[in-house]
């Protein structure tokens, strides 16, 4: 554990932001807990704070980073977590919604993953973890505007992986292959979101021998 590490969770709320934030603040991280709204998360003192940001406002996105580093420090790990849910048939996605769906899901991953990799250069080093899904390898019927930036958000994950490894940043891309249960759901057919976050947290944990790029997860009962 180091009381000095500093996490960042971009897409705090329900569910599994939440279960991040509440995982990395558990090892005496700070964490910024950053949402388009500010979100809600259990208080633990002075670990954690909360953050209002549009991912997808480049600006807003510099300007995030420059106040979680003056509050706690550089970031060592970061976790983009931010998407959209849309469902529709081809003929029924208008062209607001399929853009809106890629700023959220890819262009965003882009300003977040630039900004975290700025500050770790500067650092030395750290973690980068983009959430991924089933919609990242796999387009379905009545799913375009969700798997579109999903499996872009996957090539750029790729592409920093391959750039930052040898400059000690690892970036892993997680596919969540399944239903995240909501809070207070025990059932093992959905994924809870705290044994994501363990995973999550284990990847930042691992050595640089052996760092995993592609990690998918996915209850037991899950077909695949």
């Amino acid at each position: 554990m180091n009381s000095h590490e500093v996490a960042v969770v971009v897409g705090a709320g329900a569910g599994l932001g939440n279960a991040l934030v509440a995982r990395f603040a558990d090892e005496g991280m700070r964490v910024a807990a950053v949402s388009r709204s500010g979100g809600t998360v259990e208080p633990r003192g002075d670990l954690v704070r909360r953050y209002s940001c549009d991912a997808t406002d480049a600006e807003q996105v510099k300007d995030v980073f420059a106040r979680v580093r003056s509050a706690f420090g550089p970031a060592s790990l970061v976790v983009f977590n931010v998407g959209i849910w849309d469902r529709g048939g081809i003929l029924d996605i208008s062209e607001a919604l399929f853009e809106r769906a890629w700023r959220t899901g890819c262009f965003a991953g882009f300003l977040v993953g630039r900004a975290a990799a700025a500050s770790m250069l500067e650092s030395g080093g750290g973690t980068i973890i983009f959430s991924g899904a089933t919609g990242s390898i796999r387009g379905g019927a009545g799913f375009a505007a969700f798997a579109s930036p999903k499996f872009a958000l996957r090539a750029l994950a790729q592409a920093m992986a391959r750039e930052l490894g040898p400059k000690n940043i690892h970036v892993a891309h997680v596919i969540l292959d399944g239903m995240i249960a909501q809070e207070h759901d025990p059932s093992e057919a959905l994924l809870q979101p705290g044994a994501i976050a363990e995973s999550y947290y284990q990847l930042h944990r691992q050595s640089r021998s052996a760092w995993t790029h592609e990690l998918d997860l996915r209850p037991s009962s899950e077909r695949f």
